[in-house]
């Protein structure tokens, strides 16, 4: 035996230990998949012995092993065998590696249970306290069952390290567990008031992760972290205990009206920025909870920002955001106070870090007024001009365009500056992908609001033609289907329909929706043109654009897309009955200009616009988003089957003759079958010829025989004036920037003339009249709910947590007594402890003793409030 263990001993000297493993990996880094497999094969081989020395130390090898990526899960069994050691030394790498690779679906889990009962259980805190850190890492649901009351009772540890360490396993176990959390609430509470101070941090830190889920079942220590928040220093407690009161307010509002003084004084006295900020932070759930209000509330909120604002100024980027993320949770309740300070969350909008300037903009959605938001919108503008990076542009857009349409508009009073708006961000020198939130916009105002129609048409007009007449492409293509669909929708708003119609004629290649829009909208504006040259009898020029609306067509049939080819086709026939019944008709009236009645009433025709309007007549009306889920599917219809069954392929129509070129694109050249033939020199002699003569006979092509003209100085070079009627506009000015400047004006005249009617002050915008029309179409029955009904997050780990713990209490209710004093008893103490909440914080947190006359009822306490249905002899009395 002796010599076995003087052999084991001397093998001992020449195994690798952690660090050797580590230098190995250092100086292999050409091979260390190599190295590192036979490094896997002796720690493999020391496994094997019996020596438990030997085993920890490879143990320690494969836990440095997993943290590189490693798989070690094939040594669950030796790690447990480490585990169970005797020596602390050899125990703490067993659990190590236990912690790292160990998770809750593990199988061996099921051997550590009476081991690890077995360390909690042990006299010396260090293994208790070893067992309970490995064990948050993997614990199960059957382990939190089976080790809850070993751990509920350290709890009651006489060492402060092992209660703290319990206290926090606690929490763990509530997750995998939740029915440990009613017996164990009591000595939790317990805890709350710990002598250590250790222990009583590690006791708030559960409650207030507890209370995430269910603040209510914690409303009744609010007495407790009152006075912890009063009387401790550490500020990481206080940042929890803050927390905590900031999800009990709204369920208590008196409790609010306590907070305001202490709360008011740490944000006045700490130097802590993480504690200034849960300050203000429960301060405004304060005040929000607080409904009645209060009379010194302003001067609370008014605190809040200037703090917030010296947080927003810091120099240290976490805390600027932090500070604007404060700022935007006081906009939604005290709007004015944070309006004060509008330039310095502009001044934010040129700050380095993206995320910053994503917060203030946030900042700026509810800043907004109808005094100031096209000062707002201005500057967003501008600083789109300057901004870097697509990304953030397309969210600046879409920001600028979130902010004038919220709530219908109601902040806008000029809709003529809004649809400017939208058409110089249509303009916008940038690919950007929020086209179709602009087209939204545009076609949602001219619909909505009528007055504005006539405007906003002749913009879309003006941007076709801008389209059809540029080489570039400097308008987001999206834009153009809204500027097509209003043009063709609206088109008895126009006043030159027949330029509008040759630019629309002039497209280029477009997508397919906006392409198929485009052709839909030429037929509508051809049908007001036929009415107007009808009644003229201008047959010649309905003939004219028929032949162009042909040609053009005739292209786009060819199209690809389904939905392009149809509207093409359909189209396409319209305009040819259109021609042809004019042709006839030109050539029995000779060109006479005939009313609508003076048709040929013998064979009973009638305007051929008439019945062309027809297919576009009808009143248009805002669709509610999501209408077309609310209609109900009728009965017997199946929308998933065919319409019409798939033809099935035969076995010729598989074959085809160019299989081989499935993948790759043949070459032209490949199928035919005349081979190319050189040109001869008398062939290239005459077609020199034939080209020469053609350019002779060309006007516009620039002849070789005019000789160069050679200025020998710069000054002999004529000058020529150019005489420009149009004024050039410089980029840094927009069209959208004249609506300010009559509005500043308006401004001056109101206060020229304050002494004056309210009607003479200025004169009215044109917004300032315009009506929003708000009714939206939906299915019988449906109401304008869009919101879908929310449900809980499965995936979330507290949602077990949700507990009611005033059953606890119920249940040791005396059983034998009628239902009827069992109601009235649980409403007198939801009462009684909801009053002896605010009692608790009055006397500093103390109980104070009842004599037996209150027992009884027989005397009433300030602020006691009796129950439902109860009277008092005292009352009775009286």
């Amino acid at each position: 035996m002796a010599l076995k263990k003087v052999k084991g001993n001397f093998e001992r000297m020449f195994d690798k230990n952690l660090t050797d493993l580590v230098r190995g990996i250092r100086n292999n880094k050409e091979n260390e998949a190599k190295y590192i497999s036979q490094c896997m094969e002796d720690i493999k081989q020391e496994l094997r012995q019996d020596n438990l020395s030997v085993k920890s130390n490879a143990i320690a090898k494969l836990t440095y092993l997993q943290m590189l990526g490693y798989d070690i899960s094939w040594a669950g069994f030796n790690i447990i065998e480490v585990m169970s050691s005797n020596k602390f030394t050899l125990k703490r790498i067993g659990y190590l590696a236990a912690s790292q690779s160990f998770h809750c679906d593990s199988e061996l889990l099921m051997l550590t249970t009476n081991m690890i009962r077995k360390e909690l259980n042990s006299q010396n805190q260090y293994e208790s306290g070893l067992a309970l850190t490995s064990l948050s890492c993997y614990i199960s649901a059957d382990l939190a069952r089976d080790l809850s009351n070993d751990i509920l009772t350290l709890l009651n540890s006489t060492k402060p390290y092992i209660r703290k360490k319990a206290v926090l396993m606690m929490y763990k176990v509530f997750l995998k567990y939740p029915d440990a959390l009613r017996p164990a609430f009591p000595r939790l509470k317990e805890k709350l008031e710990d002598p250590d101070p250790g222990v009583q941090s590690a006791a708030v830190n559960v409650v207030c992760e507890l209370a995430r889920k269910n603040p209510k079942n914690y409303l009744s220590l609010a007495p407790v972290f009152f006075k912890l928040m009063t009387t401790s220093t550490n500020n990481w407690m206080l940042i929890k205990i803050i927390k905590l009161f900031g999800a009990l307010t709204p369920l208590e509002p008196r409790l609010g009206k306590k907070l305001i003084e202490p709360l008011t004084n740490l944000i006045h006295s700490t130097s802590a920025m993480s504690l200034l900020y849960e300050c203000i932070n429960t301060v405004i759930a304060v005040l929000i909870s607080i409904s009645s209000g209060m009379p010194n509330h302003a001067a609370s909120i008014q605190l809040c920002v200037q703090k917030l604002r010296i947080l927003i100024e810091d120099s240290d980027q976490n805390l600027k955001y932090l500070g604007l993320l404060a700022m935007s949770k006081i906009l939604k309740t005290h709007p004015k106070s944070v309006q004060a300070h509008k330039d310095l969350i502009l001044q934010c909008m040129e700050d380095k870090d993206e995320s910053i300037r994503l917060r203030a903009l946030d900042l700026l959605y509810g800043m907004v007024s109808k005094k100031n938001l096209m000062e707002i919108v201005k500057k967003l503008m501008v600083h789109m001009d300057r901004a870097e990076g697509t990304m953030y542009r397309d969210e600046l857009l879409s920001k600028i365009i979130l902010i004038c349409s919220q709530n219908n508009y109601q902040f806008i009073t000029n809709f003529e500056w809004y649809v400017t708006v939208l058409v110089e961000l249509a303009q916008m020198e940038f690919g950007s992908k929020q086209g179709h939130v602009i087209a939204a916009q545009l076609m949602d105002v001219s619909i909505r609001v009528q007055a504005i129609r006539s405007f906003a048409v002749a913009e879309m007009a003006q941007l076709l033609e801008v389209y059809s007449s540029s080489t570039q492409l400097s308008i987001m293509q999206d834009v153009l289907y809204a500027a097509a669909w209003l043009c063709g929708e609206f088109a008895s708003e126009l006043k030159n329909v027949e330029q509008t119609l040759m630019a629309m004629l002039q497209y280029k290649a477009l997508p397919q929706h906006i392409e198929s829009v485009f052709i839909h909208n030429i037929l509508k504006l051809f049908a007001r043109l036929l009415e107007r040259y009808e009644t003229e009898c201008k047959y010649d020029e309905i003939i004219k654009y028929c032949d162009l609306i042909d040609a053009k067509l005739s292209e786009s049939i060819k199209s690809a897309e389904l939905e392009v080819q149809e509207r093409s086709s359909t189209t396409l026939i319209i305009v040819k009955i259109v021609r042809d019944a004019i042709s006839e008709r030109k050539q029995e009236t000779n060109g006479k200009i005939m009313d609508d009645d003076s048709f040929d009433e013998k064979k009973g025709d009638a305007p051929l616009a008439a019945e062309l309007l027809s297919l576009f007549a009808g009143e248009l009306n805002p669709v509610a988003p999501r209408a077309q889920k609310k209609v109900p599917v009728p009965d017997g219809l199946d929308l998933d089957a065919w319409i019409h069954e798939p033809l099935e392929e035969s076995e010729s129509d598989s074959d085809n003759i160019y299989d081989d070129h499935l993948f790759v694109k043949p070459d032209k050249t490949e199928y035919k079958s005349e081979k190319h033939v050189e040109p001869t020199e008398e062939e290239l002699q005459k077609s020199r010829e034939a080209r020469k003569l053609e350019q002779m006979n060309n006007p516009h092509y620039l002849k070789g025989a005019a000789k160069k003209r050679d200025y020998e100085n710069v000054e002999s070079i004529p000058i020529s004036e150019l005489d420009i009627p149009i004024k050039l506009v410089t980029s840094s000015h927009k069209r959208s920037d004249k609506y300010l400047t009559s509005d500043k004006k308006k401004k001056k005249k109101k206060k020229a003339k304050k002494e004056e009617s309210s009607s003479d002050e200025a004169e009215p915008t044109v917004g300032s009249t315009l009506m929003v029309n708000k009714n939206m179409e939906l299915p019988e029955g449906a109401t304008l709910s869009d919101t879908e009904s929310v449900h809980d997050n499965l995936d979330d780990p507290h949602r077990a947590l949700d507990i009611d713990l005033e059953t606890v209490t119920m249940a040791h209710v005396d059983q034998k007594k009628p239902k009827k004093k069992k109601e009235k008893k649980k409403v007198s103490e939801k009462h009684h402890a909801s009053h002896e909440v605010v009692n608790l914080l009055d006397t500093g947190g103390k109980k104070t003793k009842k004599t037996k006359k209150e027992k009884k009822g027989k005397l009433k306490k300030p602020g006691y409030e009796e129950a439902v249905g109860i009277s008092t002899p005292s009352k009775e009395f009286q």
